[in-house]
């Protein structure tokens, strides 16, 4: 909770229509089920952060975010190791997530983590329209 002003400015400048304060509370008054994972900079800011459901065995990656300024620096790879990391120790069997067919950058970090795809939402995204891709991993 005490994250949660430095999430919302990492959302804010990573998406266009990015989660609000509110959604992000929300999710946080969720424990069983919601996990907000924070990565920080030595100077103990927060550099970006991962939204997770897990449900029945299933982990799903709702939002992958780092700072603008601090981007290719390895923050996201961390996360994702972590969180599937932490997802594995909680019993999970798969993992999953959603992805702008367009956004190449993070299709390449989701793939170099072993996810692979397994479907498509036409037409899923927002300004713009775009499709996205389901990805998805054993764990």
């Amino acid at each position: 909770m005490r994250d949660l002003d430095e999430v919302v400015a990492v959302a804010e400048a990573s998406f266009r229509r990015g989660w609000t304060r509110a959604m992000f509370f929300r999710e946080l008054e969720r424990p069983d089920t919601a996990h907000l994972f924070v990565v920080r900079r030595s100077t103990g800011e927060v550099a970006g952060y991962c939204s997770t459901w897990l449900v029945s065995g299933e982990l799903h990656i709702n939002g992958l975010a780092v700072a603008p300024a601090l981007r290719r620096q390895g923050a996201a790879r961390a996360l994702i190791r972590h969180v599937v990391g932490e997802a594995r120790r909680l019993g999970a069997r798969e993992a999953t997530l959603e992805v702008r067919r367009a956004n190449q950058v993070a299709r390449r970090l989701y793939e170099s983590a072993g996810f692979t795809l397994r479907g498509l939402r036409p037409r899923y995204y927002v300004q713009p329209v775009d499709d996205a891709l389901i990805l998805g991993r054993r764990l």
